[in-house]
């Protein structure tokens, strides 16, 4: 028996998705998971094109060759599903920084193209052992709302402090203001020398200093190509998920051959950030649902409201009140069942919606809707009214502003 705050008791009694034998880790997202998914994932991309990141979209599957190259194969070889075409081996990206380094190589770039922002929602998949799998908090298959920045040495500080405010402005929007900080430094087995790592840590100390951030320090924790910050956000649990993370990366551009053309017109090597903020969308939904009860705050519950006529009489009412709901862009369901008030006020709120809309006699004849939110409060209003502040109380938090330029 699951615990009732564990997000997988949660998913199951709001009907949000499942798991199943035969697709171990994978999610089958059910319509109202998938709209919670669908409303995180736009709410990132909205703050992304504000802050000038270029979605793009990566193949799936690259040859083993690439990966070789990129040093994937021999760091994370045993995390790949492997695909043989009877030819040559490929593999499924476990990440996606591979493909947006050909990307960037696919055309001539300038200094003056610097910094070049690409976001991806990629799809991702690592094969995790199966006793590690653990509802959404761990999966084999996922999207990362993942983006690489490519810029020259001189533009990484001011890089990293846009990157960390729009981190901050993102976590505060879906409910976490509490935000630590910690520095991974390079591990055993790694790419590179020494003095490439020299180079890549201190100049990502420096850049996070100069914002006000005292990470603590993780010996040997960076990942093979480069020292990484890293993000942990705090749940009404009082516990710490690692989420957000940038990577200063100084040996892909060079294993891969990353180029720009620099002002004197000679080839230079860009740094890439590999930076994210949820970290796989899986995983930051497993850690909202738990984080909020399952009650999740208005914009982002998948059903918003609930029209709960109290008899036959009054539908024609709740129908047009629906109607008037939808047009306003807001997610409604119309409870037309012969069950007593009670028994539709528990079942809407037990399904997450946050507000049901009673309709009776009196209400009909005035024009006027009954509104009760989760806490049992309730309040009388004109349709006017109650319509201007359901879209006040659902509305999405604003966009994180970019930095000045």
């Amino acid at each position: 028996m699951l615990n009732e705050l564990d997000h997988r008791a949660i998913g199951a009694r709001l009907d949000l998705f499942h798991v199943q034998e035969e697709a171990p880790g994978m999610i089958f997202w059910h319509p109202r998971g998938f709209a919670l998914y669908r409303l995180v994932e736009a709410y990132l991309r909205d703050c992304l094109a504000a802050h000038d990141y270029q979605e793009i979209r990566t193949p799936q599957v690259f040859s083993r060759s690439l990966w070789e190259e990129s040093g994937h194969w021999h760091n994370f070889r045993e995390n790949m599903f492997v695909v043989d075409d009877g030819e040559r081996d490929f593999a499924l990206k476990p990440v996606n920084c591979p493909g947006h380094v050909q990307f960037f190589r696919h055309g001539i770039r300038s200094y003056r193209d610097l910094p070049l922002r690409f976001s991806e929602f990629g799809v991702c998949h690592r094969n995790e052992q199966r006793g590690a799998l653990h509802g959404l908090l761990r999966v084999r298959g996922f999207v990362q709302d993942d983006a690489h920045i490519f810029c020259r040495d001189d533009q990484v500080p001011a890089e990293i402090a846009a990157f960390v405010a729009l981190l901050h402005g993102v976590y505060l929007a879906f409910g976490f203001p509490d935000v630590s900080v910690a520095f991974s430094s390079r591990p055993l087995e790694r790419a590179g020398d020494d003095s490439v790592w020299d180079r890549a840590e201190a100049s990502l100390l420096r850049a996070a200093h100069a914002i006000g951030l005292d990470p603590i320090h993780q010996p040997g924790q960076a990942a093979f190509y480069g020292p990484k910050l890293e993000f942990a956000l705090r749940d009404a649990h009082g516990r710490a998920w690692q989420c957000g993370t940038i990577q200063l990366d100084m040996i892909l551009p060079e294993r891969l051959d990353a180029h720009y053309i620099d002002r004197h017109g000679n080839r230079a090597r860009p740094v890439i950030l590999h930076r994210a903020i949820l970290g796989s969308l899986e995983r930051f939904i497993g850690i909202l649902l738990e984080h909020s009860h399952g009650a999740l705050p208005p914009w982002l519950a998948p059903l918003q409201v609930v029209v709960a006529p109290i008899a036959e009489a009054h539908h024609a009412y709740a129908h047009h009140i629906q109607d008037a709901l939808r047009a306003r862009g807001l997610r409604v369901s119309l409870d037309r069942r012969s069950e007593s008030l009670a028994r539709k006020i528990a079942d809407a709120h037990e399904s997450g919606a946050p507000f049901v809309w009673v309709l009776g006699g009196r209400e009909v004849d005035a024009q006027t809707v009954a509104i009760r939110d989760r806490s049992g409060a309730s309040q009388s209003l004109s349709l006017d009214a109650a319509l201007q502040s359901i879209q006040s109380a659902c509305a999405r938090p604003p966009i994180p502003s970019p930095p000045a330029s």
